[in-house]
């Protein structure tokens, strides 16, 4: 992969251009995008945002939102915007498995494509791109990459809001390791501009349904074990608990978080029953690094403190294997 200044030739005339990002995506992932959508627009570009599957309803708010793509919902209108593309942008993810349904045709593609992502352990099938771990989220590199290009005057109240939908999201609201300092001057430079920072925290997080309000008390109260002997907590979603309270897409976020409020819990794990797979997501506090603990038992991946994985074998089988290793590996 050559790095991302390496494509700046191929953005200095007019192109179609195809974004996309991860299955179920987060507000990263969706911040990150329809930032990079709204800049390459404004540099006369014609950008297609493609997400890959259904955008949770806290979300459905953001600036652009109107002119993504669900692929799940309009498959050939999304596999013909990547087949007339000129060049393929990829944010907050790096292994092309990611995006569930999209994988082989991207994988097929012969356009040279972009990587924008901050995960580790990139796949080598990109032509261009940027991966650092060390940063807090897409939005992040998306704003870098507006900087590197001398474009700063160009974040306007759109991207903005989608800058800083990533960035907050993806901190935890500011209280991950991961917040640096440069993401509080990023955030200062977003407020310059005017960002109202208090209608993105109400839109993102105190817009529930009463029906997921109570459903997390279902959650805390029902589903969750907490192991204080290996300083550890799950909880466990079959599909029936979520059929319970008829969860809609991204009811389940940050539900894994809940359990590191806990004094001494330093992993949290979620177990979700999904209609053609298991999926798990981790949480740690602290030196425990989760990334290689999914990447080892769960084939999956992603940041030293955050990451998540999957299993093809029975919701019950999943959870009695994550306790036999829970007992095995005794987190700190």
């Amino acid at each position: 992969m050559q790095p991302i200044q390496d494509a700046f030739h191929l953005l200095q005339t007019p192109k179609k251009i195809f974004i996309t990002t991860h299955h179920k995506p987060d507000g990263d992932a969706i911040g990150s995008m329809l930032a990079l959508y709204h800049y390459l627009t404004k540099k006369g570009h014609s950008v297609t945002p493609v997400s890959p599957g259904e955008v949770p309803d806290f979300l459905m708010w953001m600036p652009g939102i109107v002119n993504m793509l669900n692929h799940e919902e309009r498959p050939a209108d999304s596999l013909a915007a990547l087949a007339e593309a000129d060049i393929i942008f990829c944010v907050d993810f790096n292994d092309l498995s990611r995006t569930k349904h999209l994988t082989q045709q991207l994988s097929d593609t012969t356009q040279p494509k972009i990587l924008i992502d901050h995960h580790l352990f990139p796949k080598p099938v990109w032509d261009y791109g940027v991966c650092i771990p060390e940063k807090s989220s897409a939005s992040e590199m998306v704003y870098d990459f507006i900087n590197i290009n001398q474009d700063n005057e160009l974040i306007d109240l759109d991207i903005a809001a989608c800058l800083y939908t990533g960035l907050m999201t993806d901190t935890g609201s500011f209280k991950f390791p991961a917040t640096t300092a440069s993401v509080h001057t990023m955030a200062a430079d977003l407020k310059h501009r005017g960002l109202d920072h208090t209608r993105i925290h109400e839109e993102v997080y105190d817009s529930w349904s009463e029906g997921r309000m109570r459903f997390l008390g279902y959650v805390l109260i029902e589903k969750m074990e907490v192991f204080h002997k290996y300083n550890a907590a799950l909880i466990s979603l079959s599909r029936k608990d979520q059929n319970l309270f008829n969860t809609q897409n991204g009811d389940t976020e940050g539900l894994v978080n809940y359990p590191l409020s806990i004094a001494g819990i330093h992993f949290a794990t979620l177990i979700t029953e999904r209609s053609d797979e298991v999926k798990l997501s981790f949480r740690s506090k602290g030196d425990f690094d989760v990334s290689a603990f999914a990447k080892q038992y769960f084939d999956g991946g992603g940041h030293f403190n955050a990451s998540g994985g999957r299993t093809k074998t029975s919701f019950i089988d999943t959870i009695a294997y994550f306790k036999k290793i829970l007992s095995d590996i005794h987190p700190q």
